[in-house]
Order: C-alpha cells, then structure tokens, then sequence
C-alpha cells in the first residue's frame, strides 16, 4: 500500500528516493574525480533500506561498534570498516572476521589486539588527534577540545609501536566546508608526515558537507589529491550527513492548541524523544509544508523560524510554540510563524530529518517510536511500525 504526506501515519520519518540519488550523484563525482574511496557512516543514516542503492555509488560502511559493522556487512556489503573509543574483548573475533579496517583508538588498544590483528590479515589503522579545532560553538562534538578521549596526539605517538599498522585516521569537522579540512591537513602533514611516508591508507573521516549547495568539491578535490601524490596513499572519507542530507522528513500532527502567554501546538512528534539534535546542538529545524485537511480538501503552506532576535516576530499573524506531549517542560522544538492559523489535525513535515534523528530515537515516558517510510515514484511506503511491543522489550 502507497500514502501521500497527506495520509501516512504519523509520527513518521519519510526519506526520499529522489533526493538521496542527488546527494549520491554528487559524491559519485568525487570519487570519480579523485579515485577516493567514500563509506557510509551508519552513526547517522542505518536505514537499510535503501542499502542496495547506497551501495551502487559508495565503496562501503563504516560502523562504531560489532552491531553496525554487522548490520553494514549483513545489508551492504563491499568493504566494512570500523572504529570505536574501546572495543570489547568478547566481540573481537567477530569484528576481525566481518571487518575490512579495524581502526584503534590507542597504542594499549592496539597492543591488547595486536596478535590477533595480525594474524587476521586485515588492514588495522591508529586514530590520530590533530589537535587543530575548526568549529565554533559546538564543543560537544569537537573531537579535538580539550581533554578528548579521541585519538592519539602527536606528543603521546610513539613511532616505534607501528608494526602491524597500515593507515592513519582522523575525524575533526561536523557540518563543514572543505577549508576545514584544508586546514586540518596541513596541521596532519605538520605533525604525522614522517609517519604518513611510511603509511598504505589514510581516513579523513566524516563532518564533510559535500553534499550542501555552498561546499568547496574542487577543494576537497585539491585534498584527496594532495595526500595521494605527496604520500601514495589511499584516501577514505567516511561521510553521513552528506549522503542523506535533507532527504529526508519527519511529518508530525497537531493533537491538541494551548495557550500560555503565546499560542502552543502539542504533537505527536517529540524533540526528546524523535529528534534530540534539537536539544543537544541545539537548534531549530526548519519546516518544510504544513498540510491542513485531508484528501483533494487539503490545502497546503509553509512556515518561518522565529528567532528572539528577529525584529519581525511581532509582524508574524500567526506564531506558534511546537513542542511534544512528554512529561518534560523543555520538550520544544521551536517557536515558528506560520501563514494560517493551525488546526488539531494539521501535519507539519520538519525538513531534514533522515540523519542522526532515525539512529537517536527513544522511548521516553512510553512514547511510540516514529515509523520509517520510503517515497518512491509510486508514492510513500511504510517499511516499519513500531507498538508497545518494541516499548517493552528494552525494558
């Protein structure tokens, strides 16, 4: 059975074939431009799915732990890759038997699994710190802030523990342009370049938004380029965001309109509980069309961020505070100025809410979790639904 935005149940998070095929056709260019080879990040986008057309552009998977590497290779396949702060001692065999890179967070982590890296014959890498911060404002996702637990720095990087080593790993952007990574290279070749001589592959990780109208490709071009001549080595970037980047939508309906010193819309959808960037980054997402009424009845119009800093807040007719129906007062998802009035019965379709969102769900006070659909030419195909059943069993 096919829906339309207008009939799919809701809460629901829809991702659409169409768009994620331009976000592969643009990192389809890269890779051939450059020979590099671009995984999937499935931190932020599992829905395996759509895995058998992922896999027609990109070289594989890369996975934070045994369940994702098992997931990547189980629905993907091509090469699967992996790197986690700690791996656990029982789930070792398995990774080194379903794993193309195993990628090691320290010198005692390689150490401890260092005969049975080498005896496995698949290629195993070191994550290094560059110490060299390019972001601003979001320390919680800044690998290279002060006291990170993630990779090793160039003074703590003992040249004489890498046998067994074949390539380097870095991850240092979140949400950036290629002069990040430009950047970060040089501080890499600065600090790592004796070792990168001696080095098959290197990984520069994910944050790479190559798939934004604004992103440098002839830069990140120049890069890849660059560390391949200078070094002969294999180049792998492991982006998320950008292969489904707003592709995909969560569509949420208004159950209930309070009102409390300014107009508030109750969901069906919860900031805590569907979307939690919204409360971790923070920000407000943007929303894409607002559907009132149903079938050839239903009218369609847009909707504004408001910002407290905006001089035209007074100036929106219509304002609205969005939040969930959990317990949690700061279950908000944003203040938004919309063209009409809103109606119980409305649905809201957020925009960009195929990554991260789907990966960070929960069940908090027993909500229901989102179901997953998939629109293709024919229209929107529910793939999963969730009930009390998948509320219990975590229990």
């Amino acid at each position: 059975m096919y829906y339309d935005y207008v009939n799919v149940p809701t809460p629901c998070f829809v991702v659409e074939e169409e768009l994620l095929k331009q976000n592969l056709e643009i990192l389809k260019q890269v890779i051939e431009k450059t020979g590099c080879h671009i995984l999937l990040a499935q931190k932020c986008f599992s829905m395996y799915h759509t895995y058998p057309l992922l896999s027609r552009y990109l070289s594989g998977t890369t996975a934070s732990g045994l369940y994702e590497a098992r997931l990547g290779r189980d629905y993907f396949g091509k090469e699967t890759h992996v790197y986690s702060a700690a791996y656990r001692e029982e789930e070792m065999d398995e990774i080194f038997a379903i794993c193309d890179h195993i990628v090691f967070n320290s010198f005692s982590q390689w150490e401890r699994y260092k005969e049975k890296a080498m005896g496995s014959g698949k290629k195993c890498g070191l994550r290094i710190n560059p110490e060299c911060s390019t972001q601003e404002g979001h320390a919680i996702y800044d690998p290279c802030a002060p006291y990170s637990r993630m990779g090793i720095v160039n003074a703590d990087f003992d040249r004489d523990r890498l046998e067994g080593i074949s390539g380097l790993h870095f991850h240092t952007l979140c949400e950036q342009n290629a002069d990040a990574l430009y950047e970060t290279l040089q501080v890499v070749k600065k600090n790592f370049g004796d070792v990168l001589s001696e080095m098959e592959w290197i990984n520069f990780g994910g944050g790479h938004h190559i798939t934004r109208k604004d992103y440098d490709i002839d830069c990140l071009v120049e890069c890849i380029r660059d560390m391949q001549q200078q070094y002969q080595l294999e180049v792998y970037l492991e982006p998320g965001e950008a292969v489904a980047l707003n592709a995909g939508f969560m569509v949420a309906s208004v159950l209930d309109l309070v009102h409390n010193g300014m107009d508030i819309a109750i969901l069906d959808t919860s900031a805590a509980c569907h979307m939690p960037d919204v409360l971790e980054m923070p920000y407000t997402p943007e929303i894409h069309q607002v559907i009132s009424g149903s079938g050839e009845n239903a009218v369609f119009s847009t909707a504004k961020v408001i910002h407290k800093q905006d001089e035209t807040v007074e100036k929106q007719k219509y304002c609205y505070r969005l939040g969930g129906p959990t317990c949690l007062s700061g279950d908000v998802i944003g203040d938004y100025g919309f063209e009409k009035p809103l109606k119980v019965g409305d649905r809201i379709l957020f925009k960009d809410m195929a990554i991260y969102s789907m990966v960070k769900t929960n069940t908090f006070n027993g909500m229901r979790l989102p179901s997953i659909a998939y629109k293709e030419k024919n229209g929107i195909k529910l793939i999963k639904q969730f009930g009390y059943e998948d509320f219990k069993m975590r229990l």
